[in-house]
């Protein structure tokens, strides 16, 4: 889920000179990065919420708004927050220092440059954002079953249900919880019981495609993220995977068979406009697939009462 630390890293240069441009790109060329670069702050900003870079080099004095003033903005959105950001200025008063510190900025480079310090800076910021990152991820990441665990669904599903509004587009949520999972672990033991958490994960996985986002939503229970999908597709999403399970031979208990619960519901049905509606209405119809003969697919119905009914769609 994280690149190597070989890969090449997305710079923007924000300056409005255009020497500043070419020199950085000259000096900085063997450096394995990719250079971006911008004229103005409203460009600046622009292209960094298009290319969400992983290092910007911010010039204080803009045609249109200082570099504090950027910066204080990528700092107020939760999008932009955590982007790493150099001020290279011609100012080497302290108080523009300190002001570019306290905002937030990594460094504080002053021009002109000695090029050997600045590659050294720059190469220092990048590898503080990727451990940065990767701390991030971990802290997003099941221990036991390496999906994403609650903590990222609750950040993802809100920018997915953001994005999905903005744009008009569909977006669907399914949840799915083992069936006697408690009965299966006081039967076969924990660590028969982890095995099969860990089946599930890769089976999910596996079928899912690369833009969905699979999550370990707690104890047994899942959820996916199923975006430009539709209730009627992402029932046919939670058959497929409800049936490949059904029919799963473990091979330490050929006898057994493992079931799951699925709820399903879509940013179409029920006036749906937040992500706790969502994952409201989501697990109050995996609660209803659990209460009417569990095994099965239920999807939240389209009215303000939140009327449930189980619907078996067909695989194909």
């Amino acid at each position: 889920m994280t690149g190597s630390v070989l890969e090449r890293s997305r710079v923007l240069i924000v300056d409005d000179s255009v020497d500043i441009h070419r020199l950085l790109k000259i000096r900085l060329r063997d450096q394995n990065l990719d250079i971006i670069t911008a004229s103005t702050a409203a460009e600046g900003l622009r292209i960094t919420r298009e290319t969400m870079p992983d290092l910007i080099l911010l010039d204080i004095d803009l045609p249109d708004k200082s570099g504090f003033e950027v910066l204080a903005e990528l700092k107020n959105d939760p999008l932009t927050h955590d982007l790493s950001v150099i001020f290279v200025s011609g100012s080497v008063e302290s108080q523009d220092k300190v002001r570019g510190f306290d905002l937030g900025a990594v460094d504080y480079v002053t021009k002109p440059f000695d090029m050997a310090e600045l590659r050294a800076r720059v190469r220092s910021a990048l590898r503080m954002q990727r451990l940065v990152r990767l701390l991030a991820q971990r802290a997003h990441l099941d221990g036991l079953t390496g999906l994403w665990n609650r903590a990222h669904l609750d950040v993802r599903l809100r920018e997915c249900v953001d994005a999905a509004r903005r744009h008009g587009r569909s977006l669907s949520l399914v949840m799915c919880d083992i069936d006697h999972f408690k009965e299966l672990n006081d039967t076969y033991g924990h660590p028969f019981g982890d095995h099969v958490l860990q089946e599930v994960a890769r089976m999910l996985e596996e079928m899912a495609r690369s833009e969905d986002i699979c999550c370990r939503y707690g104890g047994e229970e899942f959820a996916v993220i199923l975006s430009e999908t539709d209730h009627l597709e992402a029932m046919k999403v939670a058959e497929r995977f409800r049936a490949r399970l059904e029919g799963t031979v473990w091979s330490a208990h050929e006898d057994l068979r493992v079931t799951a619960s699925f709820g399903v519901s879509s940013l179409s049905l029920n006036a749906i406009k937040s992500p706790e509606a969502l994952l409201n209405s989501t697990d109050t119809a995996l609660y209803e697939a659990k209460r009417t003969g569990r095994n099965h697919v239920v999807l939240a119905q389209p009215d303000a009462s939140l009327r449930l009914s189980a619907v078996r769609s067909a695989a194909g």
